[in-house]
């Protein structure tokens, strides 16, 4: 296996620098459009393209369909014009539409998702290099949404959780909608000595479920790859002014906890700031002092019905910001950083007294760092967390990346419960997307060890590591891929996460995906099959899985529907408890199940998702159903409702479990916003209620008014209506930025 691996990545380097050649001609073919510097307040930002400065530069127009007819011209005319003086850039969109009613905007929460609605899209690549950059998105409604390009961590390779300071206004014209968008350079990094950006338009027109790109418009060609965009010239004389950036906060908390009475506190007033300053156009430095997170949102809730740890997203602003770069070997769950193991600990926020980030890129690296100190508090003792993160690109996609992390007590004073280790990582990610002519082509391997346990330094690095490689054929009628990883015994990264250690796994798959002209209401069928054969270290079986997808059918409409049969084969090596001190024994188990699934157009007002699931379940059966209702009765009104149930039936023990999501949404405008939601679940027996109201002031200034009710359910039912309050927290906080 260690000879075909190598054999395999030769082969893959030997394509790539066949290729590169071809690449850098085909930068020279790429379509350009030109800028041109203005005076300052020049640009009345309120949607209409009136000031005569628009009309100094040609638009990029000509837009092709990627869907429904790839190669076609688009069947609405859209131009996109670009201005900037010394402090922003502009950006200006007639989007033309021969039917204005037929517009689509029911959307206003910022990073909302736009799968209901029309949008115009955009992602400037600041320093040229094909690989890094930022993405915006609006919608009719005046919604903004924006994120960091990561590459290929996730089908679209963005992290919509970054939320840059800029601003826009859309307004719907008899012959369209138009749009005026300002971006200050202060909010982006790049290179001052380029005048050449990369940048590239995508135009959505729901109601005709079509796409359209100004280039680039392949379906192998995501928008969210630089390498496949145009090109903006005419930048000059760009500067970030001095950089220096002061958020100060203050909140007003009241937490009240009937359970423990260590957490009641009255009228808490909290003081902090972020402070930030360029070291240079492409480098960030940031400070953090008593940070804050009382606008976070709750995490959803959910029932785990296996052996293994659930992972929940991080909310935290100061975490999400720049987390591209922390990215590692994505899709190879591998995870050697993970923010939420700073500040919270079971559930509970630790406060943070200070944290520092550096990020951006030097050269031709790319790097993050971040040291952070949470505070001592009850018994739990104060910590110090190091993360330090570097990416050096070569050749057109990729990169090779090193990771370091390093958690320690701050007193020194070591127990058995401590969590002090140092971890070391490496990533290399191999990528053309001109395999074969116009083919993607993927290929990456990882290695993470760590520092023993203090009471258990004899351990090997085997035992402390995990190592994997993976090489993937991501296009749009075939998709295939196989990986392998290992993960030693006590693999167990403190400042990440791992699902699951101790094992050897293989995993292939395959899928093909026609398009099939004959019936033309549908788009594309999946027909799929994936394997995954897992053994523990010394190559006993722990787990044989075949997954086959008879058809996965994505209707013209954008209704979908899909069916997926389970056969699994596993071997439990320790018993462990599902539920209420029920317990699997030690076995080995074959089970098979059916999985069906519906999802109905979320550009309609009322649309649904169902899922519904049957088959063996170790010792019995169980059945999951899971069900979501959304209901967009006005632009920026909307009402979700979600509910799951699994009813499991044991050879000794039966028991069913049931989840309750409602969740209101009110958006007057894109600039304010009501958000709540009502949780239960028949586990915890706990009702949990969290709404927020945030109004942005001006671009990047924000006041938040969150409430947090938690209550337990007396009795077995929560429709008997017997609560009683354990916890509710009211926060009040507001934040303003300064820029220099």
């Amino acid at each position: 296996m260690l000879l075909n691996f190598f054999l395999s990545l030769l082969l893959i380097l030997n394509l790539l620098h066949a290729i590169q050649s071809k690449d850098e001609q085909g930068d020279n073919k790429k379509p350009t459009i030109f800028t041109k510097k203005i005076s300052k307040d020049i640009i009345k930002l309120d949607g209409y393209l009136d000031e005569n400065e628009w009309n100094l530069v040609l638009p990029a127009n000509n837009f092709i369909q990627r869907d429904p007819t790839e190669g076609a011209p688009s069947t609405e005319k859209t131009e996109v014009y670009i201005l900037y003086d010394e402090e922003n850039l502009y950006i200006g969109a007639m989007l033309y539409d021969s039917d204005p009613e037929g517009i689509l905007a029911y959307q206003k929460r910022r990073d909302q998702s736009l799968r209901t609605d029309d949008r115009f899209m955009w992602i400037l690549d600041t320093f040229s290099d094909g690989r890094t950059g930022y993405f915006f998105e609006v919608n009719p409604a005046g919604l903004m949404g924006d994120g960091l390009i990561i590459g290929s961590g996730s089908y679209w390779g963005i992290n919509k959780d970054w939320n840059g300071i800029w601003d826009t206004r859309v307004v719907v014209v008899p012959n369209g909608w138009s749009i005026e968008v300002a971006i200050p350079f202060r909010t982006l990094n790049f290179d001052p000595n380029l005048d050449t950006w990369g940048v590239n338009f995508q135009r959505t027109i729901r109601r005709k479920n079509e796409d359209s790109k100004w280039t680039g418009y392949e379906r192998n060609k995501k928008l969210t790859e630089p390498i496949h965009g145009g090109r903006l010239s005419g930048l000059k004389g760009l500067t970030q002014g001095r950089g220096f950036e002061l958020k100060p906060y203050t909140s007003l908390n009241n937490n009240n906890s009937t359970i423990d009475e260590k957490m009641i506190t009255d009228n808490i007033r909290d003081i902090g700031f972020d402070v930030s300053m360029n070291i240079s156009s492409a480098l960030k430095l940031s400070f953090t002092y008593n940070t804050d997170f009382a606008e976070a949102e709750v995490d959803q809730r959910r029932v785990n019905l296996t052996r293994f740890p659930l992972r929940y997203a991080e909310k935290r602003g100061f975490f999400l910001e720049g987390a591209g770069v922390y990215s590692f070997s994505p899709r190879n769950d591998v995870t050697p950083f993970f923010s939420r193991r700073i500040g919270i600990l079971d559930g509970k926020q630790i406060p943070i007294n200070t944290g520092a980030k550096l990020s951006g890129q030097i050269g031709n690296y790319e790097i993050g760092f971040i040291q952070t100190q949470t505070r001592s508090i009850d018994n739990i003792k104060g910590e110090n967390f190091s993360v330090a993160r570097v990416k050096r690109p070569f050749l057109k996609q990729s990169y090779l990346g090193l990771v370091f992390t390093d958690r320690s007590t701050r007193d020194g004073d070591k127990d058995s419960l401590s969590l002090d280790q140092t971890l070391y990582g490496a990533d290399l990610e191999l990528k053309t997307s001109e395999f074969l002519g116009d083919k993607n082509l993927q290929f990456q391997s990882f290695f993470v060890f760590h520092s023993a346990p203090m009471f258990n330094k004899d351990l090997s690095i085997s035992d402390l590591s995990t190592r994997g490689l993976r090489i993937t054929y991501p296009n749009d009628i075939i998709r295939t891929h196989v990986s392998y990883r290992e993960f030693g015994d006590k693999y167990s990264p403190s400042l990440g996460f791992s699902r699951r250690n101790g094992f050897k796994r293989i995993q292939p798959s395959f899928s093909y995906n026609p398009r099939p002209q004959k019936f033309d209401f549908i788009r594309q069928i999946e027909i799929g099959i994936s394997y995954e054969n897992m053994t523990d270290l010394n190559d006993r079986m722990l787990k044989k899985q075949t997954t086959l997808t008879p058809f996965n059918i994505r209707f013209e409409s954008q209704d979908e529907i899909g069916i997926k049969i389970v056969n699994l084969k596993e071997y439990l090596d320790e018993p462990f408890i599902i539920y209420d001190n029920i317990s699997i024994p030690i076995n080995e188990y074959n089970s098979q199940e059916l999985q069906f699934s519906f999802q109905s157009s979320e550009k309609r007002m009322l649309s649904t998702e169902f899922e519904y699931q049957t088959g063996d379940f170790w010792t019995g059966k169980k059945q999951t159903l899971s069900a979501e209702i959304s209901l967009k009765p006005f632009s920026g009104v909307s009402i979700i409702s979600e509910y799951e149930k699994n009813q499991v039936r044991l050879s000794d023990n039966n028991f069913s479990t049931e989840v309750y999501n409602i969740e209101l949404g009110v958006y007057p405008t894109p600039r304010t916003a009501f958000f709540s939601n009502f949780q239960y679940d028949d586990v915890s027996n706990a009702l949990g209620l969290f709404a927020k109201l945030q109004h942005t002031m001006t671009p990047g200034s924000d006041l938040y008014l969150v409430y947090t009710h938690n209550w337990t359910s007396l009795s077995e039912s929560i429709f008997d209506f017997n609560l009683k309050t354990f916890s509710k927290i009211s926060s009040f906080k507001i934040n303003y930025t300064i820029r220099l």
